[in-house]
């Protein structure tokens, strides 16, 4: 078929066209029942994109819903979710794209239940703008405080009030000037600079398209000129290149290269940048994209780079200008939304990821928690749901960053849970801790191969966890005398010996659990540097602590031994008359009765010692471990 060369020319000049419009990215958010699903439909009607059969589907709706008269309920172009219709909220983020001859909007609507904060955080991460409703009968609420400073803290620089539902107030000045007013002293004392104001109605469609004649007395412009007029390239404007590396490019041995999207400044053949964390410094040369080569790449787009000699470089990395990289760090203060039901642990291992670097972090109990609606910062020891605190975090190894304030790809990251996969926290880095730059390794002429080499075995941890009274400390001492006889030396570290000692300072709850187990961690790990074999004989009941010694380790060194003994019989036998004190509810955070036990998953050797005496479980590890060292 002849392709319709004026057909393809319209397309092509519409579409080169919709390209060279600005993209602007918009958040609505305040208190529940503002309007902001509304108002996001009555943008999408009055405007004309909405389909005929979405039409049809929302005059039906409409009437289902009880919606009175000949209205729409516009929120119902916005609100998908089943539970949405149902309770006339939002829950989830939903994206609606707008496009008009000036701009194109992607414009997100957030929930405005607080339990639903995190999802109104989702949304903010990527937004350049944000319009804050405010229902004209009641003012400024908290929620509408919380989602401000969240809005602030998140970068987002252009801020737009619209005071919606002045309908109902009967078109008042007096009511939209005080509101202003309020939310204007609110907005400077947590720095928000700048504040555009619009009376709006969302329901009747008042100063949303066009100004309305019920307002005679507002002079400024509508909300969707004032949206197409926002000038969001000024935010990134003049900053130095950074590309965080997304993959490896090897289509065939000739060709590597290195796949990622800019982040910021721009970047062509010939220039000088720096792999980062390694600092090793290179040329591009070559810009490779699906459709060519190209003589420059700018922010936004999705490229491959060349370098002109063989650099290391791998995912995770951040090729950067040379003359101006940004900072390498392990530890930092940061700001955490607290996004998860279960509290934040201090000291626990988390996930951080951070655009493509993704490293094991732990976390200090907070400095403080900030109260959004007075900003008074009172201490705490967690997090809770929603909370909003500053913290200094640790991370495995020194990772690139920049401030959020300069850099979001940088400075902005998300907290995993190890165990469930569920992300917990979004953060935003202040600066790296200057402790973190004033230590450095020392490096030692022995090596921990030396000493391994030197007593004639190989380092290794013996970790050997189960319930209180599974006879971890009794097995844990027979490993120890068949070791020594075989001539191999090794270390036992048991936990109440331990904590008479190292760890006297620590109680039982959860967050000094951790801590016990990190800092025996540390010790084993300075005893494997020695080239010794360390027997441990803990609980140690949660499965993210043990992948975090785990992962302190060399591959192969940690071996999980599971002492599998069933609560029943751990009770039963109950050497110490610890069960006998949890179930009297003298003793609390008693693991197996009112505090979990996280079992291994996949331990490499399980002791069954209902089927099994301690000597032979000894025997059977003792064994493993000479056979491998034979090997």
């Amino acid at each position: 078929m002849a392709t319709d060369p004026y057909h393809a020319a319209d397309v092509g000049a519409y579409l080169a066209a919709q390209s060279a419009k600005p993209l602007v990215r918009v958040i609505t958010c305040g208190s529940v029942d503002d309007g902001k699903s509304t108002l996001i439909g009555r943008l999408l009607y009055d405007s004309k994109q909405v389909f005929d059969d979405q039409l049809s589907a929302l005059t039906a709706d409409s009437k289902r819903v009880g919606t009175q008269g000949a209205n729409l309920d516009f929120a119902l172009l916005v609100d998908g979710l089943s539970a949405e219709r149902e309770q006339g909220i939002t829950i989830d983020v939903a994206y609606r794209f707008l496009s008009t001859p000036r701009a194109k909007l992607i414009i997100a609507d957030c929930p405005g239940h607080e339990q639903y904060t995190r999802n109104m955080v989702t949304g903010a991460s990527t937004a350049d703008a944000a319009i804050v409703l405010v229902d004209a009968r009641k003012g400024v609420l908290t929620q509408t405080r919380r989602h401000s400073y969240l809005v602030h803290l998140l970068g987002i620089r252009h801020v737009v009030l619209a005071v919606n539902k002045m309908d109902l107030v009967g078109f008042d000045q007096t009511v939209f000037d005080a509101i202003c007013a309020d939310y204007a002293a609110f907005a400077a004392s947590i720095g928000i600079e700048t504040v555009i104001t619009v009376p709006i109605s969302g329901l009747g469609g008042d100063n949303i398209m066009v100004r309305s004649p019920n307002t005679p007395w507002f002079a400024g412009p509508p909300l969707l000129e004032t949206l197409e007029s926002l000038d969001v390239s000024a935010d990134t404007a003049g900053r130095a290149f950074r590309m965080p590396v997304q993959w490896v490019n090897r289509p065939d041995q000739d060709f590597r290269g290195f796949a990622g999207q800019v982040a910021s400044g721009s970047i062509a053949p010939g220039d000088a940048v720096r792999v980062l964390p390694s600092g090793r410094t290179t040329q591009i040369a070559r810009i490779v994209t699906a459709d060519g080569d190209l003589d420059m790449a700018e922010a936004g787009q999705s490229i491959t780079l060349s370098f002109t000699d063989n650099v290391d470089c791998a995912r995770g990395d951040v090729i950067a200008a040379a003359g101006d990289p940004p900072q390498v760090a392990d530890q930092f203060e940061a700001t955490l939304v607290w996004m998860d039901a279960t509290p934040l642990l201090p000291g626990r291992s988390y996930l951080l990821k951070l655009g493509t670097q993704t490293v094991a972090v732990s976390i200090q109990p907070p400095k403080y928690t900030v109260n959004v609606n007075t900003l008074e910062q009172l201490a705490a020891r967690t997090l809770d749901l929603n909370a909003i605190g500053v913290a200094a975090i640790t991370t495995a190894r020194p990772i690139v960053f920049e401030p959020y304030a300069d850099s979001r790809t940088l400075g902005g990251f998300i907290l995993i849970d190890r165990a469930t996969h569920a992300t917990v926290a979004a953060g935003m880095i202040h600066f790296a801790l200057r402790r973190s730059q004033n230590l450095h390794l020392q490096a030692s002429a022995i090596t921990r191969a030396d000493h391994a080499a030197q007593k004639g075995q190989q380092a290794k941890v013996l970790w050997l966890t189960g319930l209180s009274g599974a006879g971890k400390s009794t097995i844990a001492d027979l490993v120890e005398q068949r070791l020594h006889a075989a001539g191999r030396h090794s270390f036992l570290l048991d936990g109440d010996n331990v904590r008479h000692r190292l760890n006297k300072d620590l109680g039982f709850s959860d967050t000094d659990r951790i801590e016990n187990i990190r800092r025996v961690g540390e010790v084993a790990r300075l005893m494997t540097d020695a080239g010794l074999i360390v027997i441990t004989a803990f609980i140690s009941p949660f499965r993210a602590e043990r992948q975090l010694v785990r992962e302190m380790m060399a591959p192969g060194e940690f071996w999980e031994i599971h002492i599998d003994t069933p609560l029943a019989e751990a009770e039963r036998r109950d050497v110490k008359g610890l069960y006998k004190k949890a179930r009297s509810g003298a003793l609390a955070n008693f693991t197996g009765i009112d505090s979990p036990y996280e079992a291994p998953e996949a331990p490499e050797i399980r002791v069954d010692t209902t089927a099994m005496s301690a000597e032979a479980a000894a025997d059977l590890i003792v064994a493993r471990l000479l056979a491998e060292d034979r090997g």
